[in-house]
């Protein structure tokens, strides 16, 4: 099997570049869509269009790796060998109201665990990324999650919006850490969030389901800025299959369990 270091980052990173900048040349007239199953769950012919683009460019760079994405026949979850796991426009509902808080996500996994990661968001032109191994970045600096406790922390929260059985957790959750923390933040993109933890803008994020694409590239660009990913029960994140995710730097991850209205669930 191909070894991961044959394949370049930087060729990752352009072809999410490449593909991902397709949203700034979007006029509004143009923000089509088609409603999928759930509540506010939409998507348009340019995550289609973005996710097609993605799967050529990602043949062209390792043509034996399986693709795994979020629209049409490409959702079944990443298994054996090597997989690109992609959301072609994380934050669709955002992109749909022109809220500019959407991203490209991207990332390679072998036998289930992410060995590189690329998240862009064409709007701010960041560029996030990580190697495992080898370190998060932003634009090519080296990026790291912050230090403080949880109760000198923002904290980036999903709602889950697709799941509406989720609201009373959710936001129940949501009160205790807005009381744990300095405040909480929602952005409607979970790969930005979690990017946010890797650059210590925020301490912690959680959402209680997300799907592997959500988080994939997001949870190795935290892991290598030297925060902690996993389950809300603090079990390992998987990619064969969605569930919640909380992510965070080392100290307010470890806050967390710690709060009586904390919730363990996978």
């Amino acid at each position: 099997m191909l070894d991961e270091t044959a394949v370049r980052l930087d060729d990752i990173i352009a072809a999410v570049k490449k593909c991902g900048d397709i949203i700034l040349f979007v006029n509004d007239a143009e923000r089509s869509m088609v409603t999928k199953a759930g509540k506010a769950n939409f998507v348009t012919k340019y995550d289609m269009a973005i996710q097609e683009a993605l799967k050529d460019e990602f043949e062209k760079i390792l043509p034996q790796a399986q693709f795994v994405a979020e629209e049409g026949d490409c959702s079944k979850g990443a298994g054996q060998g090597y997989a690109f796991i992609v959301d072609p426009i994380d934050g669709t509902t955002n992109f749909i109201k022109n809220y500019k808080k959407s991203c490209v996500s991207a990332g390679l996994a072998r036998d289930g665990q992410m060995v590189l990661a690329v998240v862009y968001n064409p709007f701010t032109g960041e560029m996030y990324s990580a190697q495992k191994g080898g370190g998060a970045f932003l634009n090519g600096k080296q990026i790291h999650v912050s230090s403080h406790p949880l109760s000198e922390e923002l904290v980036a929260v999903g709602t889950s919006p697709y799941n509406e059985e989720l609201i009373d957790d959710t936001f129940d959750l949501a009160k205790t850490l807005h009381r744990a923390s300095y405040d909480i933040r929602r952005s409607g993109a979970a790969a930005l969030d979690l990017c946010d933890i890797a650059e210590g803008r925020c301490g912690l994020f959680f959402e209680l389901q997300l799907s592997p694409w959500d988080y994939a590239a997001g949870s190795l660009i935290v892991t290598e800025a030297g925060g902690k990913v996993s389950r809300m029960d603090g079990s390992p994140l998987t990619f064969d299959k969605g569930g919640s995710v909380l992510a965070g730097n080392p100290r307010a991850y470890e806050d967390y369990f710690k709060l009586p209205g904390h919730l363990e669930r996978k």
